[in-house]
């Protein structure tokens, strides 16, 4: 199922050697890019200075920090429950569950695989399309962007950034980066409002491949297209859509809140709208596909910190780390948990993420909505 996703054609599929050997690169290169994230982040950092000021840091603000990361897992699950009415109910615990599942994941795999994962777990509980559930998460990280770029557009537009120490060019080059990715995003809106309108058509015009791939396999493809294109209904629906753009502002709010509450505890001053810059600068140091985000997650709130907020180098390590481990120590804990409760191992979470233990005789039942156990719709 999940393989059917990646869209890699069987015909095309590698043998087990060469995937061996591109798994083996892959993690190469991601341990290498790991490691020099981190030495940039450690870069000049005293690591006794580190830690005594991870231990003078006000713990209060820490237990108010991770009571708002708590929050924003509650809020996701909510908004997406919401935005798969279009194409079926889903209970809220089951939303919940699969999404601290998916993101515990992420926070073990790389190329966030968890992604992949909690849409096929929901798909599978409440008899959804696993195609058209996927769908949904395609779109609720373009209602992200969209999110973080507002956030980051009230900042400079409507709010003193209060940033005296700040690198005049620095900034203004954020400013740029952030600007192009609102007119990014603005396209791709329009691209997918105009694909869910007409998923048929869509269907048809990958069906045209037939022309280039055998005619079952373009069948195939044609099908998937088009159930992926029927999983964009939310788009169709401005009502909907509305919903799930209004849901997003407590959302990224609350993520705003965790970081502004991890700097209060480690005596930085930053205005709470300054939060609003370092979640446009986190978000791009999570797209690093680094297992748990390690070290892009790092570096980025550290030059947020040192460079625009002039907080001292030990100061925003430590504060970094801190942050780091409340955003994806307890979601990790709580995932594994689940999974153990499910009979879900490490090894088979990894194999269905990756998309190892695929059956290719699925390939025909691509476009038909994966049945829900019954154990499942019974419970809760």
């Amino acid at each position: 199922m999940v393989r059917l996703l990646r869209l890699r054609p069987l015909a095309l599929a590698s043998t087990p050697a060469s995937t061996r050997m591109s798994r083996h690169l892959r993690t190469a290169l991601l341990v290498a890019c790991t490691l020099g994230l981190l030495a940039l982040f450690l870069h000049q950092a005293n690591l006794r200075e580190v830690w005594a000021e991870i231990r003078s840091a006000d713990g209060w603000m820490l237990l108010l920090a991770l009571a708002a990361t708590g929050l924003t897992y509650i809020l996701r699950a909510w908004r997406w429950q919401k935005m798969l009415e279009p194409i079926g109910s889903a209970r809220f615990a089951t939303a919940l569950r699969t999404t601290v599942i998916g993101f515990a994941a992420n926070a073990l795999l790389p190329a966030r695989a968890g992604e992949v994962l909690r849409p096929y777990l929901l798909a599978r509980r409440e008899g959804l399309s696993a195609t058209s559930t996927f769908a949904t998460i395609i779109v609720e990280r373009l209602l992200d962007l969209v999110a973080v770029l507002a956030l980051f557009g009230a900042f400079v537009f409507f709010f003193d950034p209060g940033m005296t120490t700040a690198d005049g060019a620095v900034y203004r080059a954020v400013q740029v980066g952030g600007l192009s990715a609102a007119a990014a995003a603005g396209v791709v809106l329009v691209l997918f409002f105009v694909l869910a309108g007409h998923p048929e058509r869509l269907g048809r015009a990958a069906g045209r491949i037939e022309r280039i791939l055998p005619a079952r396999l373009a069948r195939a493809v044609e099908r998937l297209v088009e159930t992926f294109a029927s999983g964009l209904a939310v788009m169709r629906q401005p009502r909907a859509l509305a919903v799930a753009l209004v849901m997003s502002a407590p959302l990224w709010l609350s993520i705003s809140a965790g970081i502004w509450f991890v700097a209060q505890a480690f005596h930085i001053t930053m205005p709470f709208t300054g939060s609003f810059l370092i979640v446009a600068l986190l978000t791009v140091g999570v797209a690093v596909p680094t297992p748990g985000a390690v070290g892009g997650f790092h570096y980025a709130f550290r030059v947020g910190a040192t460079v625009f907020y002039g907080v001292p180098n030990e100061r925003a390590v430590g504060a970094a780390i801190v942050l780091h481990a409340i955003s994806f120590v307890p979601v990790t804990v709580a995932g594994l948990i689940l999974m153990v409760q499910d009979g879900l191992s490490f090894a088979r979470v990894r194999s269905m993420a990756s998309g190892e233990t695929e059956d290719r005789g699925r390939m025909e039942g691509l476009e038909a909505a994966t049945p829900a156990r019954a154990d499942d719709r019974s419970a809760g």
